[in-house]
């Protein structure tokens, strides 16, 4: 199971209407989480460190990352998080 992140243009973000998604903030932090269902979830600001039994990916300000169901991980918010996202296929 693997995280994808991709750098966006802001057309593709129109298309996908990130603007009416709701908004998530986390300071910095550790926790662990399951993702019961599909996130994509688009960064305005913050970095993290998503670690997986796959690896370790970083996402920051300006990405697009796709978390599949059933993933677990830990996150690690190495700066305080504003993102959109949205749940489901």
């Amino acid at each position: 199971m693997k995280i994808k992140v991709t750098q966006p243009t802001q057309q593709e973000l129109k298309g996908l209407g990130v603007s009416e998604w709701p908004t998530w903030t986390c300071p910095v932090s550790e926790f662990d989480w399951e993702y019961t269902e599909q996130e994509t979830c688009y960064f305005y600001k913050g970095r993290v460190i998503v670690h997986t039994d796959e690896g370790d990916v970083e996402i920051k300000a300006g990405d697009l990352a796709v978390f599949p169901k059933g993933l677990k991980c830990r996150w690690e918010v190495l700066e305080p998080v504003e993102k959109v996202y949205s749940f489901g296929e």
